[in-house]
C-alpha cells in the first residue's frame, strides 16, 4: 500500500528531521506531506530542507500562519488524494504517536475503513509519567463524548489515524466545521454516521520529546461544550446512515 503521512507543523524544529528518519526506517512504502503554518522556530526551513533531501517522498505545504488543525489536515487530504496515495495517515510531529504502530495499524486497515490508534483498548496505555489528573481528564473526555454521540470505540479523541483512501473520498468533508482537538471527534463521529468499519489499534501515546504541548485545560473543555454541536450538527446524516454518503 502507498502510504502518505499527513503532520501538521507549528515550532516543531527539534522533532521534525527525528520523526521523518524515524518514519523512513519502517517497513512500508511511506511518503510524507509536511503542513507548516509559518512556524517562527524555523519548521518551515527544516521541512525544505528535508524534502531536498527525501526527493519524491517528502512534500511540504506552506501556510501563511496558524489556521487550526482542521483545515491543515484538510488542506494536506486534499493534495495527498490529488497525488494518488492509497492510505492517508494522521499524526502528530511531536513523537506523541509512536511511528512504529504504523505497522500493525497496516495489518487492521486490511478489514477495516479507518483505523484509529487508541490508548484505552486492551495493549493500549498513555504516559506514565502523566499525572492522575491528566489521566482522569484524558480518560473522562473520551468517555464523554462517546456516551453523548453514541460512538462504540474507545478512544474518539485519538489523533492518530489511518483511513483507506475510498473511505476519505466518500466523506463529506466539507461539513466539517469544527477546529481544535474536537475536529478530531467529528471525524470519527461522521465516519461511525456513514456506517464505516472502524478498527482500534493499541498504541502507547508518550509525553512529547522536545518542545512545548499544544494542550491546555481551556482547549479541552472547549472540546467537550462542542460534543453537543457534533451531535446536532450530524443528526439528519445519523437516521440516513450510508444513504447519506456522497
Amino acid at each position: 500500500m502507498r502510504i502518505a503521512v499527513v503532520t501538521p507543523t507549528y515550532n516543531e524544529a527539534e522533532n521534525l528531521p527525528k520523526l521523518v528518519s524515524a518514519l523512513f526506517s519502517l517497513p512500508l512504502d511511506l511518503s510524507v506531506l509536511i503542513v507548516d503554518d509559518s512556524s517562527p522556530d524555523g519548521t518551515g526551513q527544516i521541512a525544505d530542507q528535508l524534502a531536498i533531501e527525501y526527493p519524491g517522498r517528502v512534500e511540504v505545504l506552506h501556510r501563511p500562519g496558524k489556521m487550526g488543525l482542521r483545515s491543515a489536515y484538510l488542506n494536506g487530504f486534499q493534495k495527498i488524494l490529488d497525488g494518488g496515495a492509497q492510505v492517508v495517515v494522521q499524526m502528530d510531529a511531536d513523537f506523541s504517536h509512536d511511528p512504529s504502530a504504523l505497522v500493525d495499524m497496516s495489518r487492521l486497515l486490511e478489514s477495516n475503513d479507518v483505523v484509529l490508534g487508541s490508548r484505552y483498548v486492551q495493549g493500549g496505555s498513555v504516559d506514565e509519567c502523566w499525572s492522575i489528573w491528566r489521566k482522569r481528564l484524558s480518560a473522562f473526555g473520551n468517555f464523554y463524548a462517546r456516551n453523548i454521540l453514541g460512538l462504540p470505540l474507545h478512544d474518539v479523541t485519538t489523533g492518530f489515524r489511518m483511513w483507506r483512501r475510498e473511505t476519505l473520498q466518500s466523506m463529506p468533508l466539507e461539513r466539517i466545521q469544527s477546529n481544535g482537538y474536537i475536529f478530531l471527534v467529528e471525524m470519527a463521529y461522521l465516519a461511525h454516521c456513514l456506517e464505516f468499519k472502524i478498527g482500534e489499534s493499541p498504541i502507547y501515546f508518550a509525553n512529547r520529546r522536545l518542545g512545548k504541548s499544544k494542550m491546555s485545560f481551556k482547549i479541552q473543555m472547549e472540546a467537550a461544550l462542542r460534543v453537543w454541536q457534533v451531535w446536532w450538527h450530524y443528526r439528519d446524516l445519523k437516521k440516513a446512515g450510508k444513504t447519506g454518503r456522497l
